[in-house]
């Protein structure tokens, strides 16, 4: 049996230098996806809130449009429906019955009180209801500074009949109240005989 030669020498070589850059790379390398993963979700983070913000934004202008739509739908039909009843009170308060024209003087009243109410429309129940008063005693034009006699000078037919002279006096009454309701959306002032025939009872 042949001997065995005894191990040689066990040479180490140890490089003290720089390490290679593949190296280097090779151990940065899960350093650098982590932040790349950081800054991709900080990328996705701020995209996402700005795109909800801007999807919030044009939803509450949205909301503002449609109830500002709904607004304007709803003051043009009130006013529609107001103006369709202006014109019933008007027939009525031009009618030649008495009652019939006492009935549209007291929705021109309360008509003349609604917001809904301009000034063009107020000026045009003016003219309604002076042309309701034409040239009776108990009551004047608009643009007068004082106001006449209170009460009308009774005409033939109401003294042969007491029903036509309460018939006239709701019409009277229901001007009167009509006149003070306009002066007060106008601006003007009322006669204090005029005030008080629109307080009396009807």
């Amino acid at each position: 049996m042949n001997p065995t030669p005894p191990p040689g020498p066990l040479e180490v070589v140890v490089h003290s230098g720089p390490a290679d850059w593949w190296v280097i790379l090779a151990g940065l390398g899960p350093l650098a996806v982590l932040i790349a993963a950081l800054l991709a979700f900080y990328i996705n983070s701020r995209t996402l809130a700005q795109r909800t913000s801007a999807d919030k934004t044009a939803l509450d202008q949205k909301r503002e449009a449609d109830e500002q739509a709904l607004r304007q739908k709803t003051e043009a039909d009130s006013r529609a429906e107001w103006w369709r009843r202006t014109q019933w009170a008007l027939d009525r308060a031009l009618d030649q019955d008495e009652g019939t024209k006492a009935l549209g003087l007291a929705t021109l009243n309360v008509l003349a009180r609604s917001e809904l109410a301009r000034a063009e429309e107020l000026e045009l129940f003016d003219a309604a209801w002076e042309n309701v008063a034409g040239g009776d005693d108990w009551t004047v034009s608009a643009g007068s500074p004082e106001h006449k006699d209170v009460q009308a000078r009774p005409n033939a037919a109401s003294a042969r009949d007491g029903k036509v002279t309460r018939a006239a006096h709701r019409v009277q009454v229901a001007a009167a109240r009509l006149r003070v309701t306009l002066d007060k959306r106008l601006g003007r002032l009322t006669p204090p005989q005029t005030k008080a025939l629109a307080k009396e009872p009807t």
